[in-house]
């Protein structure tokens, strides 16, 4: 990797030359300066980023903006607040950050003002620096000029649909814009229509033709999120996409020939499904071609707050809140936390935080943080289908009543001792109509 250049404007020797030490380590190549003035001696073009205190001998740092109006200039100050952020951020400064400084919290800023290439994966705003993500994002550019099948897994939250883009952008399809289609939002009965279409008075409300997505994406990606939920029938139906190369529309007796490049999700283990004969052997074959395997957030934690001070960047723009910072107690409770919804929830949680703080820091009272779930955290108090002489059939559609709006669909299957296959089997046996899936 190329080392790039970096200016520091900054009169205190310490503070400069221990940050230039640490940058340095992180394969930048570092130029110093005391003052505006001697900054200006230099070739400012060089530098892909200009680092300045705000209060210098002479000028302030700010007025180094101006000269360089295609370079980002980091601010720092050593007595922030809202107003002097705001003010800073209105001169076109890139970012604006609180002297002392947290190092981590700085390289994140610097990575993100610099396009680093070893903090995202191409095509995408992916962060991560641990082996698991180094390496995922080099299988990512291996795999996305090819025109293979992919298959992502992880749970839910780690940000599969993240990798489906980088891929596509990356790929010789993306020119056109990428379909995208999570099996699990939509009822099982339009599942098929949805993806393959249907021609007028296929079936009762079919009042016109409807193009599935695998005809629109025709010449370029197809990204099918939880295809674990997909029915048998609908994976037959794509399995012939993917050996024949055409589509057949419901109702309708001809078929069309389309190219269409599969990605595929799910943080189901697709093997125990197909051993449970609830997934199509033949087509698990055919998605496995090349898989990714995106890991937890819990095992990334040196990655954790690399994320965490992005997404509150991305917060405090979003918020217009510039100068947005982590205590030192809140960095520590971040940390700490198992985040069992991932990166989703530690994005809400940040979100939450931020509209709800009413100064520069972010406290861990902000943050809100809920103790994770246990494995076993409902109760049940149902009457057993043994006793009162009530059917299996009884018992489930009382139990799935009761407890559907308080539990996930993969926690009432759990309770059950059955698959998330077999309950919605049962659902659709019982016409027991799925609530909205929960955000987690």
């Amino acid at each position: 990797m190329s080392r790039k250049n970096v200016l520091i404007v900054e009169d205190e020797i310490v503070v400069r030359s221990s940050l230039k030490k640490f940058l340095e380590k992180k394969n930048y190549n570092v130029y110093e300066a005391g003052s505006v003035e001697e900054a200006v001696n230099q070739d400012l073009s060089r530098f892909c980023l200009i680092i300045t205190d705000l209060k210098l001998p002479g000028p302030p740092g700010t007025d180094i903006i101006s000269l360089v109006p295609n370079t980002p200039v980091l601010v720092m100050n050593c007595n922030p607040s809202l107003k002097s952020a705001v003010d800073t951020m209105k001169l076109g400064a890139a970012d604006y950050i609180a002297k002392p400084f947290d190092y981590e919290s700085l390289l994140s800023t610097i990575h993100e003002l610099t396009n680093d290439p070893n903090e995202a994966a191409p095509g995408t705003n992916m962060l991560g620096t641990c082996d698991a993500m180094v390496e995922l994002f080099s299988r990512i550019n291996k795999v996305a000029p090819t025109n293979s099948t992919v298959l992502i897994i992880g749970e839910s939250g780690t940000g599969k649909e993240l990798v489906a883009k980088a891929i596509h952008n990356e790929s010789a399809q993306s020119s056109r814009p990428m379909a995208l289609l999570n099996c699990a939002a939509i009822p099982h009965t339009l599942i098929e229509s949805e993806l393959f279409g249907h021609e007028k008075g296929a079936f009762t409300g079919a009042t016109n033709a409807h193009i599935g997505l695998v005809e629109a994406a025709d010449g370029s990606t197809l990204f099918l999120d939880e295809i674990g939920e997909l029915t048998l029938e609908a994976q037959a139906r794509l399995l012939r996409v993917l050996q024949e190369g055409e589509v057949r529309r419901i109702g309708s007796v001809k078929t069309k020939r389309v190219s269409v490049r599969l990605i595929a999700a799910t943080h189901c283990d697709l093997q125990t499904l197909v051993e449970d004969r609830q997934f199509r052997e033949d087509l698990y074959y055919r998605l496995n071609v090349f898989k990714l395997e995106l890991p937890p957030l819990r095992d990334r934690k040196d990655d954790l707050m690399l994320i965490a001070d992005h997404v509150l960047k991305r917060a405090a723009k979003k918020f217009k809140k510039p100068g947005l910072a982590f205590t030192d107690q809140c960095r520590d409770v971040i940390s700490r936390f198992n985040w069992p919804g991932n990166i989703r929830e530690l994005e809400n949680a940040i979100e939450r935080a931020a509209i709800l703080c009413d100064g520069c820091t972010l406290t861990p009272e902000l943050l809100a943080l809920e103790p994770s779930i246990p494995a076993q955290p409902y109760p049940i108090t149902d009457t057993s289908p043994e006793e009162d002489n009530v059917s299996l059939e009884d018992y489930f559609l009382k139990f799935v009543l009761q407890h559907q709006d308080q539990m996930t669909e993969t926690q009432l299957a759990l309770k059950l001792g059955i698959s998330r296959k077999s309950l919605w089997q049962k659902r659709q046996k019982l016409d027991i109509p799925r609530k909205s899936p929960r955000r987690r």
